[in-house]
C-alpha cells in the first residue's frame, strides 16, 4: 500500500511541505471532516520522533514538547485517543500529567483560558502542536510560541474557521512576514476524498446555508450569526487603490468618551463607493476633530458635505463657524442600514486597503440586537454610523429630490387636465 493509498492528494500535498520545506509555524485550517486534524496528528508524531533525534544530538536526554489544545479532554479525544487509534502507537501519562513518546515529555497546556500561561511557562521545548487554535486565548499562543525556542523547533497548528477579524487570522494567517517562516493550508470537504461521496453529499445538503455552510463546508472565515452587513466580502471588496476622479461625502459621528469617528467615500461614475479614509479616536476635543476636517477639505475639497450625527448641535455649529461644509445626517438607523447593505449586496462597495483604522473590526462585530426587534448592539458602531451617515444620507436627499420632482410633475399634470388642455 503506497502513501496515495493512506491520504488524499491534499494531506500528501502537506506532507510533502513539511518534509522538504524550511518554515517555523505549519497551518492547517478549513472545513469539517475535511482529513487536516488527521494529517496534522501524523506530523505530530513525526514531530515527536523528529525531536527524539534533535534531543540525541544536543546529549538532552529529557526534551520536551508542547501539546496544546483547548481543554485536557480535547486534547486526549483529538489528539491522543486518535494517535492512538489511527497510528497504533502508545502513550504513556505520568503522574504530572504529561505524556510521553519516543523519550519526549509531552506537555499538555490548555489555551481556552488565560489560566493555560501557567502549564506554558517555565521550560523550553522543541516544538508545538496547537489543535483547535480559535478556541484559545492569543496570550496563552504566544507563550507556546515563546516557548518553542530550541533550533529548527516547527509550530504545527489545526483550526476550523471564525471570524475573520480573530486574532489567529489577523495576526498569523493574513500576516505578511517571511521572518515568520509560515505554511498555510486551506481544506474543503472536498479535499478529504476519503470520505463516502454520499456522505459528503448528504452533509452538503443538511448543512445550512449562509455562515454555517461557508465554514463548515467550504472552510471560510466568515461573520457570524447576527451580523449586519453580511454580505460584505473582504476579498472582493478591499482593493488596493480607488480611482482619481470620484465626488466625495464625509460622515461624522461624535464622540469623546466613546470613539469619535469621521469617514469619507468617493463615489464613482458607476455608482460604485469606495471608503478612502478613516479617523476613529477616543478622547480628543473639538478642535482637534476640526482640524482632521480642514486637512480633509485640502484633501477632497472645499465643498465636500460633513453629515453629521445630529445628537450634538453645537459641534456641527463649531464646524461650521472653522468654515467645513456641516449638514444634518439623516438618522433613520434602519433604513440608512438597508442602504449601506444594498450597496454592498449590489457590488458596488469597496474598502481602500489600508486606508482605515477601526473599519474592519467594526464591521464585521456590528450585530443585530436580539433582545430588541430591528436594532443594532450598541458596539462596535462608531465607524458603522459615520459610514451610515456619509453614504445613506445623500443617497436619500437624492430619493427625495426626485419624488419632489415626480410629485411636482404630477401636479403640474393635474392642473393643466383642470383647465383642459
Amino acid at each position: 500500500m503506497s502513501l496515495s493509498d493512506y491520504l488524499a492528494p491534499k494531506q500528501l500535498e502537506v506532507l510533502h511541505s513539511y518534509l522538504n520545506n524550511d518554515f517555523g509555524m505549519m497551518i492547517l485550517t478549513g472545513a469539517v471532516r475535511s482529513g487536516k486534524t488527521f494529517i496534522d496528528n501524523l506530523l505530530f508524531i513525526y514531530e515527536l520522533r523528529r525531536t527524539a533525534r534533535l534531543a540525541k544530538e544536543h546529549g538532552n536526554k529529557h526534551p520536551q514538547y508542547i501539546l496544546a489544545g483547548a481543554s485536557s479532554d480535547s486534547i486526549n479525544k483529538n489528539v491522543i485517543i486518535s494517535c492512538m487509534n489511527q497510528f497504533g502507537v502508545e502513550f504513556k501519562l505520568d503522574r504530572h500529567g504529561h505524556y510521553h513518546l519516543f523519550g519526549v515529555d509531552i506537555t499538555p497546556v490548555s489555551t481556552a483560558t488565560m489560566a493555560g500561561l501557567k502549564g506554558a511557562r517555565g521550560f523550553t521545548a522543541y516544538g508545538g502542536y496547537v489543535n483547535e487554535a480559535t478556541l484559545g486565548v492569543e496570550p496563552v499562543f504566544q507563550e507556546i510560541l515563546q516557548r518553542c525556542s530550541m533550533p529548527g523547533s516547527h509550530i504545527i497548528v489545526d483550526t476550523n474557521p471564525d471570524n475573520p477579524q480573530h486574532w489567529l487570522k489577523v495576526d498569523y494567517i493574513d500576516k505578511e512576514d517571511k521572518k515568520m517562516k509560515k505554511l498555510v493550508y486551506h481544506f474543503t470537504i472536498d479535499d478529504n476524498t476519503h470520505l463516502a461521496p454520499d456522505y459528503v453529499e448528504r452533509i452538503k445538503a443538511s448543512t445550512p446555508s449562509g455562515m454555517y455552510y461557508d465554514r463548515a463546508i467550504k472552510g471560510l472565515w466568515v461573520t457570524g450569526e447576527g451580523a449586519i452587513y453580511r454580505d460584505f466580502n473582504e476579498r472582493k471588496m478591499v482593493v488596493d487603490g480607488a480611482p482619481k476622479e470620484l465626488k466625495y461625502y464625509a460622515g461624522v459621528d461624535w464622540g469623546y468618551n466613546h470613539p469619535c469617528s469621521i469617514t469619507v467615500f468617493g463615489i464613482d461614475e458607476f455608482g460604485r463607493y469606495y471608503l478612502v479614509d478613516e479617523y476613529t479616536e477616543r478622547f480628543k476635543e473639538i478642535d482637534y476633530w476640526t482640524n482632521v476636517a480642514k486637512k480633509l477639505q485640502q484633501k477632497y475639497g472645499y465643498n465636500m458635505p460633513f453629515y453629521c450625527d445630529t445628537a450634538t448641535p453645537a459641534y456641527i455649529q463649531h464646524f461650521k463657524n472653522a468654515g467645513i461644509n456641516a449638514l444634518n445626517g439623516w438618522k433613520q438607523v434602519v433604513p440608512g442600514i438597508e442602504i449601506v447593505a444594498s450597496l454592498m449586496k449590489q457590488g458596488r462597495f469597496f474598502v481602500w486597503k489600508n486606508h482605515t483604522q477601526k473599519f474592519m473590526e467594526e464591521v464585521y462585530n456590528y450585530q443585530w440586537d436580539d433582545k430588541a426587534e430591528d436594532k443594532p448592539v450598541k458596539e462596535m458602531d462608531h465607524v458603522m454610523d459615520s459610514m451610515r451617515y456619509a453614504l445613506a444620507t445623500p443617497i436619500h436627499l437624492e430619493e427625495l429630490k426626485k419624488q419632489h420632482q415626480t410629485n411636482s410633475r404630477n401636479n403640474i399634470k393635474a392642473g393643466l387636465k383642470r383647465f383642459g388642455l
